[in-house]
C-alpha cells in the first residue's frame, strides 16, 4: 500500500505545482474562443491548401503501407476507414475553401450574427458546392471516431496479449 507522500500528493513539489498551475490557466484563459481561423491572403490560403494536399497525400501512403503489409485485426481495418475518412475530408476541404474564393459578400445577407447570414439566390454550382463543403464535420467526427476504435482495439489486443 502507498502512502501519500509516495503518490506525489504532499510535500514541496505540491506547494510549487498547485500555484504554478493556477497562474499558468488564469494567464491562458481567453476571452473568446472562435473556431474560425483566417489567413492572410494570398499566401496563408496557399500554405493551407498545401498543407491539405500534403495531409491527404500522406494518409494516402499511410493506407498503402497498411494494405501492402497486409496488416490483420479490427484496429488495422478501423485505421484503414480513418485513413479513407480524412482523405475525403481533406479534399473535401480544399474544394470548400477554393469555393470560397469564388464568392463575394454580395452572396450572403448578414444579419444579428453569426447565425443569421443567408446564402442568397440564385443557387449556382459553385454555391451549392461551398454549401455541402461547409458539412466537412460530416466526414471528420465519423473519422475520429474511427481513430479511437482502432487506438482502442490496439490497446485491447495488447492488455489480452500481457495477459497470456
Amino acid at each position: 500500500m502507498t502512502t501519500k507522500s509516495e503518490r506525489g500528493l504532499t510535500g514541496p513539489g505540491l506547494r510549487i505545482f498547485g500555484p504554478v498551475l493556477a497562474a499558468t490557466l488564469l494567464l491562458a484563459m481567453p476571452r473568446a474562443a472562435w473556431a474560425i481561423q483566417t489567413h492572410g491572403a494570398p499566401e496563408g490560403l496557399y500554405v493551407h491548401q498545401m498543407a491539405h494536399l500534403f495531409f491527404a497525400g500522406s494518409l494516402v501512403y499511410f493506407h498503402w503501407i497498411i494494405r501492402r503489409n497486409d496488416f490483420t485485426g479490427r484496429g488495422w481495418r478501423y485505421l484503414q476507414l480513418f485513413c479513407i475518412c480524412m482523405i475525403c475530408w481533406n479534399l473535401l476541404t480544399f474544394t470548400g475553401h477554393a469555393m470560397n474564393l469564388l464568392l463575394t459578400h454580395d452572396d450572403f445577407s448578414a444579419g444579428p450574427g453569426l447565425w443569421h447570414s443567408r446564402m442568397l439566390g440564385p443557387i449556382t454550382p459553385v454555391k451549392w458546392t461551398y454549401y455541402l463543403a461547409k458539412l466537412d464535420h460530416l466526414i471528420c467526427v465519423p473519422a475520429l471516431l474511427f481513430l479511437y476504435l482502432s487506438l482502442r482495439a490496439f490497446y485491447h489486443d495488447e492488455t489480452e496479449g500481457e495477459e497470456k
